[in-house]
């Protein structure tokens, strides 16, 4: 969890970066689309779409481009279908590494992702070769500032969440995934602010990075989650946070 933890803060940095550049906007699209095509385009019946939503509004994505997008989705106007692929390999060192793309066209996006394993001394693996490395659960991040330890256990582990976790300066509530709105909502109703809320994928372990390996596997890191066609990227490294704040975003 440790290592998750201190990458958390990073990614929040990056997607500050990001959405200035406008790159976040397309992932959140597609993810909308997508949602909005599996699920359909009412976002009370459709969680995945909900949350593809609230990301949008978090980053300041204008209205009509939300609604464009589901739109889209729900072939009310023409769109491109996106294929749904997750790709797995190792970086430097051994590091587990999951890749969650969304893409228009597979042979495009899997020749990509190669190069950029190879290009930071990775390799693309086989399907299965980590992901079993890894639990699929929903984390919800809140300052300790925000809530107490007794006030989250009350609130958090009632509506089902597994356990809660302490770092330096918040808490991690860790729930399954089927769980996620329930513990979120039962949260929110709590008046408790929130970090940050996802379903992701938790590292069981993590491999320790210094010096030249912890540099290199950061750009891997930030190379495939900046890729167009990629929307998430897990890794189970665990590098000092000295590091990872000056790592050049």
């Amino acid at each position: 969890m440790s290592g998750h933890s201190k990458w958390s803060n990073i990614k929040r940095k990056k997607g500050a970066v990001d959405a200035k550049r406008g790159k976040i906007f397309t992932k959140v699209s597609k993810e909308i689309t997508t949602a909005a095509r599996i699920g359909g385009g009412d976002p009370t019946g459709n969680a995945r779409l909900r949350k593809a939503i609230d990301a949008a509004r978090a980053a300041n994505m204008p209205a009509d481009t939300v609604d464009r997008a589901i739109k889209k989705g729900t072939g009310e106007i023409e769109g491109v279908i996106y294929e749904e692929i997750t790709y797995e390999g190792y970086g430097p060192e051994g590091v587990a590494v999951i890749v969650e793309c969304m893409t228009e066209n597979r042979q495009r996006t899997v020749a990509d992702v190669r190069h950029l394993f190879a290009k930071f001394n990775g390799n693309l693996g086989q399907d299965g070769c980590v992901s079993y490395m890894f639990d699929k659960v929903g984390l919800i991040e809140i300052e300790r500032e925000n809530s107490t330890e007794d006030q989250l256990m009350e609130v958090a582990l009632e509506a089902g969440a597994d356990d809660i976790k302490e770092t330096d300066s918040t808490f991690e509530v860790v729930t399954p995934m089927e769980n996620f709105d329930d513990v979120l909502t039962a949260i929110t109703d709590a008046g408790i602010e929130t970090l940050s809320a996802e379903l992701t994928r938790l590292p069981q372990t993590t491999v320790r990075l210094e010096g030249k390996s912890a540099e290199t596997m950061l750009k891997l890191y930030t190379r495939l989650d900046d890729h167009d066609d990629v929307q998430n990227v897990y890794a189970n490294f665990d590098i000092d946070d000295e590091v990872l704040e000056n790592f050049s975003l």
